[in-house]
């Protein structure tokens, strides 16, 4: 009787860690994603560039380049802009700050993403490694993820209200309950992770 039972429990054990290899496999279907982001990263760096050129060519008296710098930013005056002043720079820089910080947020996804759910990079001893790499992990990463959300809306409410005449007191007034809310959700993440992953007592640093 176990004879013949026997060839139909090993069918079904070597059927198994196939089943799981093909499962533990289909985590290489997210590299399309990351390869995406990288390519949206090339994106955000010829955007920069153009913006910057623009407003170089604006500084040295261009005066196509700062309209197409003062259409980009959305600024409007009573008077005409006939050149650069300190709330178009302003509004400039604080502009390409932005798309250095999702710039930043794309290099964290892409990384880390790639480091916590795909495979091992196999960094160690590189020289130009990120120190946050080191302790990584799906919790730490939603936790930075947070802090750069609340990073990029911090630099969009200050671009607001700067050009503050050129929006309405509702725009401005729902801008800043979204940037409480990214704060609030930051806060309520770093919270839950610090309850889920509690630290170690200072005096178990040692062992």
């Amino acid at each position: 009787m176990e004879s013949r039972n026997t060839p139909g429990r090993t069918s079904g054990a070597s059927s198994a860690p196939v089943l799981s290899r093909l499962i533990f496999a289909s985590r290489w279907l997210q590299l399309p994603l990351y390869l995406g982001l990288i390519l949206a990263q090339g994106v955000y760096v010829l955007q920069f560039w153009k913006e910057l050129v623009h407003l170089i060519e604006a500084a040295l008296g261009d005066q196509h380049a700062l309209e197409i710098l003062v259409q980009s930013i959305g600024y409007k005056s009573t008077t005409p802009i006939t050149a650069l002043n300190e709330t178009v720079i302003m509004l400039v820089v604080l502009g390409l700050i932005d798309v250095v910080m999702i710039s930043n947020l794309l290099i964290m996804v892409i990384v880390g993403g790639y480091e916590t759910f795909v495979s091992r990079l196999n960094l160690e001893g590189h020289p130009d490694q990120p120190e946050w790499l080191d302790h990584v992990n799906a919790s730490v990463l939603k936790v930075k993820l947070g802090m750069a959300i609340i990073g990029i809306s911090s630099i969009h409410l200050l671009k607001t209200f700067i050009n503050a005449e050129n929006y309405s007191d509702k725009t401005l007034l729902w801008q800043t309950i979204i940037h409480v809310a990214f704060l609030a959700s930051a806060m309520a993440i770093a919270a839950t992770d610090r309850l889920i992953h509690p630290a170690a007592p200072a005096g178990d640093a040692g062992h």
